[in-house]
Parts: C-alpha cells; structure tokens; sequence
C-alpha cells in the first residue's frame, strides 16, 4: 500500500488525560524506558540506558534551542492578542540570520485573539525588567489562510530580535498541556545541549539525557553525534484526512556541517537515532544524497526533500555510502561546508530506513505522523507497544517517558 493510501483511523489509541505528563520529572534521567525487545518489554530507567544499547553504537542527537515563540500582547481596554512565531519570511536561508536581524523582522506567525486586531491598531508591548527596557510593536502585512505575515519593530535597535523575544516571549509549550509556562520551563523544555536556535519545540527525546548519561555512553564506548532540525508548530498539527493523501507535511530547516557528512559516510557503527527530529533529519540527508546521485548539478532549491517524492520519484537502491560521498562532493563543488535546507519528508508504513538502526523516542499523541513514523520502524508493534505503556503506568508525550526501539526484522 502506498502511504498516502493510509487511513489515520488505523493509528488510533485511548489516551486518558492522567497519562500526559503536565510537568517534567524532578531529575530527567529517572524517566522511564520502555525497551522494545524480541522477547518482550524491558522497563528501566534512561539513566541505564547504555547497558541496552547496541555494542559500540553511534549516537544521533537534535541540538536544536527552543525559542521564546510565544508572545502575548495586552490590549488597554482588556483582552490579550498572542502571537506565535512559526518560521521568518525573508532573509538568508536558515533561522539563524532571521533571529540576528536588528530594528525590524518579518515572521509567518499563528495569532491567538485575531478578531480583536483591528485594522489600523498596532499591538505594543513595554518591557522594563532586569536592566533592559524594549518597546515591541506587531503589524499585520498579509493574512493567509491559516497564518498571518507580521512585521515586528522595535527599540533599542541594536539588539537582536533572539534578545528581544528571550525577554518579551514565553516558552512555547505544547498546546495538550493546556496550562501557562511554570518557572521552570524556560530550562526543563530545552534539551541540555541544546545550541543552534530555532525550534518552537523541543526535541523531546534528548529531554531525559544528563551529563551522568553522557558519561556512562562514553564509559561504554557509545559515541555522540549532534545535528540540527529546527522543530516547527507542525509537529502538533493534526491529522484531519480520512487517509494521509489529504494531510500537508510541514517542513522544517535542517543543518548539516560537512565534517558531520564525512563521518557519517565513514561510519560502521549501529546508528540510533535520539528523537523522531533527528531520525528525519538523518534520512532527509540520504534523500538528499540520492538527488545528487542523479543530477550532480543540482540546486539548492531542488536538493529539498518533499512529502512524496522518496515513495513517487526517488530510487531507493542506491546505498547509504554512496548516496553520502555525492552530497559531500556537491557540497565541496560549491563550497558548502554547512548544509541548510527544507526538509518535508514523510515516515510512514511501507517505508525503507537506510540511515538508522534503532530510535529513542517519547510516546506521541494518537493519529499523529510521529506516531506513523514509530509504525514505520517496528510495524504492528506499535500498538502492543502503546497498550503495555497505557497499562504500566507510562508518562506520555513531551515531558513523559520515552521507549528505545529498533526496526522490525
């Protein structure tokens, strides 16, 4: 079956509301695993997760920061407007340069309280805390149909739109949580390494891991890789479809360095993917490598992966070393050493991993394309998997527990 013939019903399950986890853990690594095992389930804990791990594996991890995409705006007379920030309009490639820019940016954003912006009025915003004063404005420039084109402005102009919404913005917190941001959100929704900035969300699954953790993966000679896939508000939209044809994939920017590409092509070692972010990341750069298999002088409008071309247009016999040694040699032709580009590709049933052996994840929210990718690796065992968490007492979704899984034989 092709995957856009999926109908999402057949990826449903009960989730009662007191299996979302509302609030992380006090420690991270005292979340629960769920091991995936031939046998059966294994429960432990992530801060032994070395000791299930296959020999000498490579490690595949989201570095991603979570950014402050939420800003609330507060009428005079009362009412609040929010603005989410979803991705920037203009500028270089990437998120990075869009969140440097000074004086004035230009994002795609969501708006909570639309019906109460007035044509004409201009949201502000005076923040004077913690020795910084910043005045914040919003303008409208174009409505979509699911978004808005907002302008924002501000003073001092000398700092960056990343300075201001770290002082003016909030945690973007997962909707399903249905409360404010906490104090402590700020530093437990971001992973410990996190570093590139741009996500609007976190890339759950590195949320478990310490500094212990890391120490014991170097202890039994695990290895660590660090990549970028700036997580959009599309991880969290629904699949409204009867079958996936009819559902749009959001797209995010990935970043990838050429040394990374080198020792991924090198690599001998069982990889393991922490978090569904990186797991595409990984795949989308095969993807990528195969296009440059086939057209050697591609674009980098056209090296983009898109929802259906690796199931519609991409042959997938070419294998992972040379897919690899092509992107790099593009790569070097046109002077490339970090790769920055639109990834959109879809993980479902009846696709074929070429980049990982195994996936460290939370659980995900029923009918979701997380949950298509988890189906995509270990098949039907997804719901004997789901069902044993739900009656073990399993934390679900972002600040839950997670699962170490490899694919089905």
């Amino acid at each position: 079956m092709h995957p856009s013939d999926l109908a999402i019903k057949d990826f449903t399950y009960a989730l009662p509301d007191d299996r979302i986890a509302k609030f992380p853990l006090e420690k991270r690594d005292e979340s629960k695993l769920l091991v995936l095992q031939e046998e059966g389930f294994k429960e432990t804990q992530y801060r032994y997760i070395a000791h299930f791990l296959p020999e000498n594996a490579l490690l595949v991890f989201n570095n991603t920061r979570v950014i402050a995409a939420r800003i609330l705006f507060k009428k005079a007379e009362g009412g609040i407007i929010e603005i989410f920030l979803l991705s920037p309009v203009s500028g270089k490639p990437g998120i990075a340069d869009a969140l440097s820019q000074h004086e004035t940016a230009i994002w795609r954003c969501l708006i909570g309280g639309a019906s109460k912006w007035k044509p004409g009025y201009i949201p502000t915003i005076h923040f004077s805390e913690t020795g910084h004063s910043i005045h914040l404005k919003a303008e409208i420039v174009e409505r979509e149909a699911d978004s808005f084109i907002v302008r924002f402005s501000w003073a001092p102009n000398e700092m960056s739109f990343s300075e201001v919404i770290h002082f003016v913005g909030q945690t973007p917190l997962p909707p399903y949580l249905k409360r404010a941001p906490s104090t402590e959100d700020p530093e437990r929704y971001q992973t410990i390494f996190a570093e590139s900035e741009g996500s609007v969300a976190a890339p759950t699954a590195g949320l478990h891991f310490t500094p212990e953790i890391f120490k014991s993966l170097k202890e039994n000679k695990i290895d660590s890789l660090f990549l970028t896939l700036h997580v959009g508000a599309g991880t969290f939209k629904p699949v409204k479809s009867e079958t996936m044809a009819g559902h749009t994939m959001h797209a995010e920017w990935l970043e990838i360095d050429l040394d990374k590409l080198q020792l991924l092509k090198n690599n001998k070692r069982p990889v393991i993917a922490v978090g569904t972010t990186s797991l595409r990341t990984l795949e989308s750069v095969y993807w990528m490598g195969v296009k440059c298999v086939i057209h050697p002088d591609i674009s980098m409008e056209s090296i983009e992966i898109s929802q259906w071309e690796v199931y519609n247009d991409l042959p997938g016999e070419i294998d992972r070393e040379q897919s690899l040694n092509a992107l790099i040699e593009w790569m070097e032709k046109n002077d490339i050493t970090r790769l920055i580009v639109k990834t959109g590709i879809f993980i479902a049933p009846g696709y074929q991993f070429r980049m990982i052996n195994g996936l460290i994840t939370n659980f995900h929210q029923p009918q979701s394309t997380l949950l298509l990718l988890v189906a995509a690796l270990i098949g039907e065992r997804w719901k004997e998997l789901y069902e044993y968490a739900i009656n073990h007492d399993f934390r679900f979704l972002s600040y839950g527990d997670g699962c170490l899984l490899f694919p089905k034989k």
